[in-house]
C-alpha cells in the first residue's frame, strides 16, 4: 500500500477555470471577444475552437447553460493575475501600534510619544494607548484615569482620530484604541 493517499475519492485539485477537454457538458453558451455563438454543443464548440487556433474557457460553471469563452488560455491567465495584483494593491492595510505610558510620565516624554502616535494615525494605523500603574501608582487610578482621558481628548483633537473602543480598566492597566477618521 503507497503512502501517497490524499483522501477523497481520486479527484484532483481543481486550479482555475476547466478548459478544453476538461469541459464535460454535452451544450454551452460559446462567445468571443467579437462573436457571440449562442448556444451550441460542446463538440461543436471545440471545432469553432480548433479552427481558430485559440482554447475553450469555462467562464461561467454555474449558468444555465454554462457559459465558455473562446480565448487564448495564457492570456486569460495573464489577465487574472492582473486583476488579482490590483485588488490586492487596493486594499488597506491596517496595523494596530501600542504606545504605553505611566501615569507620572514627565512632559517632554509624552510629547515624544504623542508625537510618535500621531505618526502612526498619519499613515493610517490604529494606535493602543495603555496606560500601565505600578506599586504605589495602583492608590491614585481616578488621577490617571483623568490625565489618560485628557491624553486622548489631544489626540483626538490634534490628528483628527476617534476613540475606537472605550476606555477599559484592565487590573492595573487602562486601556483603549484610537483609530483615524477616514477622509471621503
Amino acid at each position: 500500500m503507497s503512502n501517497n493517499f490524499k483522501g477523497g475519492r481520486g479527484r484532483r485539485k481543481e486550479r482555475g477555470p476547466r478548459t478544453n477537454d476538461q469541459i464535460r457538458i454535452p451544450e454551452c453558451r460559446l462567445m468571443s471577444d467579437e462573436e457571440q455563438y449562442g448556444v451550441v454543443s460542446i463538440d461543436k464548440a471545440r471545432e469553432i475552437a480548433e479552427e481558430l487556433g485559440v482554447d475553450l474557457i469555462e467562464i461561467a460553471p454555474t449558468a444555465k447553460p454554462p457559459v465558455v469563452k473562446l480565448m487564448d488560455y495564457g492570456k486569460f491567465k495573464y489577465e487574472q493575475q492582473k486583476k488579482a495584483a490590483e485588488a490586492k494593491k487596493k486594499q488597506a492595510k491596517v496595523q494596530l501600534k501600542e504606545i504605553q505610558l505611566r501615569p507620572n510620565i514627565e512632559a517632554h516624554d509624552l510629547e515624544t510619544k504623542l508625537k510618535k502616535a500621531y505618526k502612526f494615525l498619519e499613515n493610517g494605523d490604529k494606535v493602543k494607548f495603555v496606560m500601565q500603574f505600578r506599586g504605589r501608582e495602583m492608590a491614585y487610578k481616578d488621577m490617571g484615569k483623568e490625565k489618560f482621558e485628557s491624553i486622548l481628548a489631544g489626540v483626538c483633537e490634534e490628528a483628527s482620530a476617534a476613540i475606537e473602543s472605550p476606555i477599559k480598566m484592565m487590573g492595573n492597566r487602562i486601556i483603549t484604541i484610537v483609530a483615524p477618521v477616514k477622509k471621503k
